[in-house]
């Protein structure tokens, strides 16, 4: 698929959008012989994305992964929905931290700080301009930190309790990740459309080519219940304690924000885990 097809698609009304979305699914539930389910965030995405596939298909299992990181009102909003079912990954976040390191800023450029540390000349390569498919000078300063850096929290902490779900079940994955949020969904997009059938983990992302407004029209036409966290003046609802992209937040970011609406869950992610140090050495303001 080209952008241009791409930006054609998400210019498509409400209304089209949905029917193509629950033709996708259809194609992809047909395929597998049903043997699929929903990831299911509690987030606003895959709340739409849900109830449009038990249109079609009202047996399919929400599948939710409960890291211990999630926002209060994720964890409430979780028991309205039925057929679910809860996965937990064998580590917390507080030894991920402890044995691996803090997700910072991305996940490539916290990944290359791992691996720099380790000696590997890829990643050295990349902290010095040098690399022909990245370049992250520009973080080179984050190997002086006194603190460990690694991107294996969403692996260890999401992935691999969904690999071990779906090695168990047989199941297939239906995601609701947009194009629209750019980076890596975007170009995963482009290069396999709504349905990936082949390859190691086929997946469908049957709301690939909406836009969030579209999220918020569809919440708000059929009155759909959705988790409150969004009235808090949150428009993210993924791990409280990542710090990936929070540099790039104007204020109040996401931390500034716990501080006034969780209080207690600030105070411990900020002195007791010890992500106050890490952002200050960020620059990233969290007061």
């Amino acid at each position: 698929m080209t952008g241009e097809e791409l930006s054609m698609l998400q210019k498509l009304p409400l209304d089209l959008k949905i029917l193509k979305t629950k033709q996708r699914i259809r194609e992809y539930y047909n395929h597998f012989a049903g043997k699929v389910y929903v990831s299911f965030s509690g987030g606003k995405d895959s709340t739409v994305l849900l109830d449009i596939v038990r249109q079609e298909f009202p047996e399919v299992k929400a599948v939710y992964v409960d890291t211990g990181l999630e926002f209060p009102e994720i964890k409430q909003f979780i028991k309205t929905i039925d057929n679910i079912e809860i996965l937990r990954p064998e580590m917390s976040f507080k030894q991920v931290i402890e044995q691996y390191g803090y997700p910072v800023i991305s996940k490539e450029v916290a990944y290359t700080i791992y691996y720099a540390r380790k000696g590997s000349q890829w990643a050295i390569d990349r902290l010095n301009g040098k690399h022909a498919y990245g370049n992250h000078k520009k973080y080179k300063y984050l190997l002086d930190a006194d603190f460990k850096i690694s991107s294996i929290c969403c692996d260890i902490m999401k992935k691999r309790p969904v690999k071990k779900f779906e090695k168990q079940t047989g199941l297939h994955p239906i995601v609701g990740t947009m194009a629209d949020e750019g980076g890596q969904r975007k170009s995963a997009y482009l290069r396999n459309g709504c349905n990936s059938f082949k390859g190691t983990r086929p997946m469908s992302t049957p709301l690939g080519f909406w836009k969030e407004e579209d999220i918020w029209d569809y919440i708000h036409k059929f009155k759909l219940l959705y988790c409150p966290i969004y009235d808090c003046g949150y428009d993210r609802t993924g791990c409280m304690f990542c710090m990936f992209g929070a540099h790039l937040e104007k204020e109040p970011n996401r931390f500034q924000l716990m501080k006034q609406t969780h209080p207690q869950i600030y105070d411990y992610c900020i002195n007791k885990l010890g992500l106050g140090k890490v952002l200050n050495f960020l620059g990233v303001k969290y007061q």
